[in-house]
């Protein structure tokens, strides 16, 4: 049993336009062609794919079950010569992009929604790591491209570009003693911070640590969970909290020294000595030109850090 693509061509076509007549102007074939390619495709597979008894055919049982059976072989050779001119294009088969979840995940989702249709055949590995740092994947080549929170000591051969800001918002529960009325410096100090661990030990992290006493967790979801039971104080990504469903249930209470979200700097990094493609070099563009944009689209300037302080 042999089956063209011609053939199914035709049938997808017919059943579609439908009639023989329509699929021919469709396929830009002659009418005559586009019966003898499905009836020569009912006789190689044995069954009837249409009923003539009317004007224009119907499909039969046999028919509505192969349809969606012949659109997927017509969508794969599609798929194929999609790829194949990717290669031809010299545009990466795969990409890997390690996040920080500083980052807001509504900006990922449009991001690469918009990867998805400029580059529909690049198999992309999206990582959001805990345990290692952003700048140790794109190092060890695990990631082509990656996104962190600044900091100062970056290795020479990462190229590096700030892309926008991310608010913090102190964080507390509502029966944690910070919770009612302006925060002074020394009540920060005094009271137990929790941090989100990084196991690089990097300038950065310390720059934001206020408290003598620290508890570091991986993950700001966890971390707001530990502020729920009054455990501690944090600093939080207002987007992180936004979406939390225990926001209603934290105090954010004001700095007396100070107003507003305070920021920290985001930066794309990659591998200065790993040559970009096409689609690497377009994520690059792209995340520069978007920023960092809060629920209303309006991009994050850049506010008055707490920490300078110190």
């Amino acid at each position: 049993m042999t089956v063209s693509l011609d053939q199914l061509d035709a049938f997808v076509a017919a059943a579609e336009q439908g009639s023989f007549s329509a699929a021919a102007r469709h396929l830009r074939k002659a009418q005559s062609a586009v019966s003898l390619l499905v009836s020569s495709l009912e006789d190689d597979i044995g069954v009837k794919l249409f009923s003539r008894a009317t004007r224009n055919p119907t499909l039969t049982e046999a028919g509505r079950r192969l349809l969606p059976e012949a659109r997927l072989i017509l969508d794969r050779r599609e798929h194929l010569i999609g790829v194949a001119r990717s290669f031809e294009e010299h545009v990466e088969t795969r990409l890997a992009v390690a996040v920080d979840e500083f980052y807001p995940e509504p900006a990922i989702g449009a991001l690469f929604a918009a990867f998805a249709r400029r580059f529909p055949h690049v198999e992309l590995e999206l990582l959001f790591p805990s345990t290692r740092d952003v700048a140790g994947l794109v190092l060890e080549g695990k990631a082509d491209l990656g996104v962190m929170w600044r900091e100062d000591d970056l290795p020479p051969t990462l190229g590096f570009h700030t892309i926008g800001w991310v608010p913090l918002l102190l964080v507390c529960g509502r029966n944690h003693p910070l919770a009612d009325g302006a925060v002074t410096w020394e009540e920060l100090r005094r009271h137990r911070q929790i941090m989100v661990a990084k196991r690089s030990d990097g300038a950065e992290t310390h720059r934001l640590r206020v408290a003598a006493e620290v508890w570091w967790v991986e993950s700001h979801w966890v971390i707001l969970q530990i502020l729920h039971r009054g455990i501690g104080w944090a600093l939080i990504p207002a987007h992180i909290l936004g979406n939390s469903p225990l926001a209603a249930e934290l105090a954010t209470p004001p700095l007396q020294f100070d107003e507003g979200a305070h920021p920290v700097a985001l930066e794309l990094i990659w591998n200065k000595q790993r040559p970009a493609g096409p689609a690497a070099k377009w994520l690059r563009e792209q995340f520069a030109a978007i920023g960092i944009r809060n629920d209303d689209g309006e991009e994050i300037p850049k506010g008055p850090d707490i920490f300078t302080v110190l």
